[in-house]
C-alpha cells in the first residue's frame, strides 16, 4: 500500500469525524461535555461502548497472541459477563442515586477529602498511561506503513494523531463522542467481519470449514490443568471478572457514558446488550488470530521475531494486512485499526478532562464562561501529557502490548479497587491523611510479592490476576487505619434506596 493512499484514507476518515462534532457541539454546555445532557438513548451508549472499551490492542494484540497464549484470553473474556453483572447491580444504582458527575464523588461522600483525592488521582495515572499504551500501538503501525517511507520523526506522527483527537472532541466533549464513536464502533466491526471473510477466501474455507479449522487448531485450546500456569483457566476467569469491575465499573472513562442515559433503567439494559455483544466481539478477533497465523503458515511468510527468536504478536496482523493481503484487505485493515483506536481515545481524553475539572478544580463552581476556559485548557494539557507518556513508553517498551497494559492494571487499578470495595461492603471510616500513603504501599509490596512469587510460593506465577491481589492488600491497608463509624456520619448510601 502506497504511503498516498493511506493518508487519503486517513484524512477522508477524520473529515467525517469533524464533521459529526460540528453538527453535535453546537451549543455544548459544560453538562453536554461531562454527561451528554443526561439524556442519551442507552442503545446508542451500548453500541458507542464496544468501540470505547476494545481499542487498537485488541484488534491488533489479541489476534497477534493466539500463537503464544492459544484461546486463554476467552477465559478473561467469560470473566468480563460477571463484572459486568457487578456493575449494573450494585455500582450503578450507586452512582445514579447518587447522581455522579464523577464517579469519585462517591468517596468524598463515604469516606472524604483524601479519600476522594486519592481515587481521582489513581484514576488519572492509570486512565493516561493505559490511553497511551493503546495510542502508541497504532502510532507504531502508522509509522511502519506510512510515516518511516515518508522520513517523518515518530513524534510527528505521535502529536498528529493526538491533536486530530482534540480537534474533533474539544467542543462537544461527550456528547459528540456517543455520535463519534457510534460511527466508529461500526466501521471497526465491519472491518474485522471483512478481515475474516477475506482470509477465509485466501484459504478456500467455507463457513463450516472456518469453525472447524479453529476448532480443531491448537491455537485455539483454553487451560484448565495447572493452577501454578499464568493461563489456567480459573485464574483468567478470576481475573476478567475483576479487571471488568475496576477498569468499566471503577473508571471514570467507560462510566461517563453510563451516566448519560436518562435513567438507571436504560443504563442497565445498555450494560445487558453491550456484556453479549463484548464476547461475540472477542470470539470474532481470536478466530481471525487463528487464520492469521494459518495464512502466514500456507503461504510460507517468514513473521517478525524479537531476539530471542520467538515472534512478535503484535507485529502479525500489520505485516499481513500491509504486505501480503490484498489492497482491498489493507485498506479494510487500516481503516479498523484507526477506527477502534479514536473510538478508545476520544473517550479516554474527555474522561481525563472529566475528572480533573471535577475532582480537582471544582469546576461546576464557576459560570458555564470559566468552565469553558478551564475545561478546553485542561483538554489541551491532557493531549499533551498523553504525548509525552507514547513517547516514554516507546523507548522502555519490549513485551506484547496487551500484557503490559493488563500488568498496569494491575498496579493502578488496585488501589481503587481496595477503596471502593471498602466503602461498599464496610461500614468503617478512614484515617483520611493515611489513605494515600495505604494506597502508595499496596502497589509496591504487590510487586514485590510479584517478583517473587515463583520462589515464595512453590513455582506460582501470577497472570492478570495480580489486581486482585494488590486490591486485596490495599483493602487490609485500609482496614488497619479504619475506625469504627459514628453512626450520624456515615451516609446512607444503599444503592437499593
Amino acid at each position: 500500500m502506497s504511503p498516498t493512499l493511506i493518508l487519503s484514507l486517513i484524512a477522508g476518515y477524520f473529515v467525517i469525524l469533524i464533521v459529526i462534532a460540528l453538527l453535535t457541539s453546537r451549543k455544548a454546555t459544560s453538562e453536554s461535555f461531562f454527561v451528554a445532557n443526561r439524556n442519551a438513548p442507552w442503545y446508542m451508549v451500548a453500541f458507542a461502548m464496544i468501540g470505547t472499551s476494545l481499542s487498537g490492542v485488541t484488534f491488533i494484540s489479541v489476534p497477534g497472541m493466539v500463537q503464544a497464549q492459544s484461546w486463554s484470553y476467552m477465559a478473561v473474556v467469560m470473566g468480563y459477563t460477571v463484572g459486568y453483572l457487578v456493575i449494573g447491580l450494585v455500582l450503578m444504582p450507586l452512582y445514579y442515586r447518587l447522581r455522579l458527575m464523577s464517579i469519585y464523588g462517591y468517596l468524598e461522600q463515604r469516606f472524604g477529602f483524601w479519600s476522594y483525592k486519592t481515587g481521582a488521582l489513581f484514576f488519572l495515572i492509570s486512565r493516561a498511561a493505559g490511553s497511551a499504551l493503546r495510542l502508541y500501538l497504532v502510532a507504531g503501525v502508522l509509522q511502519l506503513a506510512v510515516f518511516d517511507d515518508m522520513g517523518v520523526p515518530f513524534v510527528v506522527t505521535v502529536i498528529v494523531s493526538i491533536m486530530l483527537i482534540y480537534l474533533y472532541t474539544f467542543r462537544g466533549g461527550l456528547k459528540t463522542i456517543l455520535w463519534t464513536d457510534t460511527f466508529q464502533t461500526l466501521a471497526m466491526l465491519t472491518c474485522v467481519g471483512v478481515s475474516i471473510y477475506l482470509v477465509s477466501s485466501e484459504l478456500n474455507l467455507g463457513f463450516a470449514d472456518l469453525v472447524r479449522t479453529v476448532k480443531e487448531s491448537d491455537m485455539s485450546q483454553i487451560y484448565f490443568s495447572d493452577i501454578k500456569d499464568d493461563k489456567f483457566f480459573w485464574k483468567q476467569f478470576a481475573s476478567g471478572a475483576f479487571i471488568t469491575i475496576v477498569m468499566t465499573g471503577l473508571d471514570q472513562d467507560l462510566m461517563q457514558k453510563n451516566l448519560s442515559c436518562r435513567s438507571l433503567g436504560d443504563a442497565q439494559k445498555n450494560m445487558f446488550w453491550f456484556t453479549i455483544v463484548i464476547v461475540f466481539v472477542n470470539i470474532l478477533f481470536l478466530t481471525l488470530g487463528v487464520l492469521l497465523y494459518k495464512f502466514a503458515a500456507e503461504k510460507g511468510i517468514q513473521l517478525p521475531t524479537n531476539a530471542a527468536g520467538k515472534i512478535i504478536g503484535d507485529d502479525v496482523f500489520p505485516l499481513l494486512a500491509t504486505e501480503h493481503f490484498t489492497l482491498f484487505a489493507g485498506i479494510i485493515f487500516i481503516l479498523g485499526i484507526v477506527a477502534v483506536t479514536y473510538a478508545s481515545a476520544d473517550s479516554a481524553l474527555t474522561a481525563l478532562t472529566t475528572s480533573f475539572c471535577v475532582d480537582f478544580l471544582s469546576i461546576q463552581q464557576y459560570p458555564e464562561k470559566k468552565q469553558t476556559q478551564l475545561r478546553q485548557l485542561t483538554h489541551l494539557g491532557f493531549s499533551v501529557v498523553l504525548i509525552v507518556i507514547i513517547l516514554i513508553f516507546r523507548a522502555i517498551n519490549d513485551q506484547s502490548l496487551i500484557t503490559a497494559v493488563f500488568k498496569l492494571a494491575g498496579y493502578t487499578y488496585g488501589p481503587l479497587l481496595g477503596l471502593f470495595s471498602f466503602g461498599i461492603m464496610t461500614s468503617r471510616m478512614l484515617r483520611e491523611p493515611l489513605v494515600l500513603p495505604v494506597c502508595i504501599a499496596a502497589p509496591l509490596l504487590t510487586l514485590l510479592i510479584n517478583a517473587n512469587s515463583e520462589a515464595w510460593l512453590g513455582g506460582y506465577k501470577f497472570g492478570f490476576e495480580i489486581l486482585l491481589l494488590n486490591g486485596l492488600l490495599t483493602f487490609l491497608g485500609l482496614l488497619a487505619i479504619s475506625r469504627s463509624a459514628v453512626p450520624e456520619a456515615v451516609p446512607e448510601l444503599n444503592p437499593a434506596r
